[in-house]
């Protein structure tokens, strides 16, 4: 079973408006850095309306609707259901989002980070395994609530973050949001509901228990990124692996020594190429090709002339 949750920045744009700028200085809907805010989502109350009641008539049920910190965050967390739905009503929310937006003059982005001084956008995945009748990740007397299998299925994704990362990180863009200090984890770490770790376990009751993978943008192809949590935590079902890494504490405390993700796409795409978790879950055909699309992204990357570059070296070089 998962759930998926986006951050995402609303901008008072259109798509002429937008190529009228050039691509550069989008307005936000809201000011300010008002998260969890009344003011703030009452300030485009129709449009945040639409979101809620239009989303369900559409097949995707928003459990949890708010104002995320940044000016025109909104966050929405879509009900869980089994994986693939939850991969479907993830793509469809983003559709949905737009299209409502355009009819309020408002142009939503799920680019994972689009300045430099906010913070980033998340896309997280919450997961449980059922059979049936029960949620096999709770155990009462367990460690936390989890049961062994949750154990070697967290153990699985720690262990195979690095390799799988292409499929969660996908884009240039990605890798931008990946800056400490700025809530996004940046390392393979886990924490009992602790919000700056890659992977969050929220432990309780047997209905509730479950794993949080918090390291996704919200730039994510939800298809890829769940199939990449499934085959990562089954992986470590399958070779029941021990969860040794052991809980960080507050912020990141306790994670001084893991080492941190690659900051490119192309370190990430060499490593998944290589790796053989991907190929042992994936197939030589699908690693091949998606390596192959990343590289081919890079390759768009280092031709382009960036506005960072006009800034820096226009006048004084």
């Amino acid at each position: 079973m998962c759930g998926m949750e986006y951050e995402w920045f609303n901008f008072s744009e259109t798509p002429q408006s937008w190529a009228e700028k050039k691509g550069v200085a989008p307005t936000t809907i809201t000011p300010g850095m008002f998260g969890y805010s009344l003011l703030r989502a009452n300030a485009n109350r129709e449009f945040f309306a639409a979101l809620m009641s239009e989303m369900g008539d559409f097949g995707v049920p928003i459990e949890g609707l708010h104002t995320e910190t940044g000016p025109g965050v909104y966050e929405a967390a879509i009900l869980f259901s089994e994986a693939l739905e939850a991969a479907d009503r993830a793509i469809l929310f983003k559709t949905g989002a737009k299209e409502i937006g355009s009819r309020f003059g408002i142009m939503p982005s799920f680019m994972a980070k689009w300045n430099q001084h906010l913070p980033g956008c998340s896309g997280h995945i919450h997961q449980s395994l059922s059979d049936g009748k029960k949620n096999l990740f709770y155990d009462a007397n367990g460690k936390n609530s989890m049961s062994k299998l949750f154990e070697s299925y967290l153990a699985g994704q720690v262990a195979g973050l690095m390799q799988l990362a292409p499929m969660y990180w996908p884009t240039i863009n990605s890798y931008k949001r990946l800056v400490d200090g700025f809530w996004a984890p940046v390392k393979p770490t886990w924490g009992v509901d602790n919000r700056t770790a890659s992977f969050r376990v929220i432990s309780g009751s047997p209905k509730s228990t479950r794993l949080e993978t918090r390291c996704p943008g919200a730039d994510m192809n939800p298809y890829l990124a769940a199939a990449a949590v499934l085959a990562a935590g089954l992986d470590g079902v399958e070779k029941k692996l021990k969860l040794t890494a052991k809980p960080i504490h507050g912020t990141n405390q306790g994670a001084e020594n893991i080492p941190r993700a690659p900051r490119t796409l192309i370190e990430t795409t060499r490593i998944f190429r290589d790796s053989e978790l991907a190929r042992d879950w994936f197939g030589d055909d699908f690693v091949e090709h998606y390596a192959a699309t990343r590289e081919w992204e890079w390759r768009q990357w280092l031709d382009a002339v960036t506005d960072w570059e006009m800034k820096r070296y226009f006048e004084i070089i």
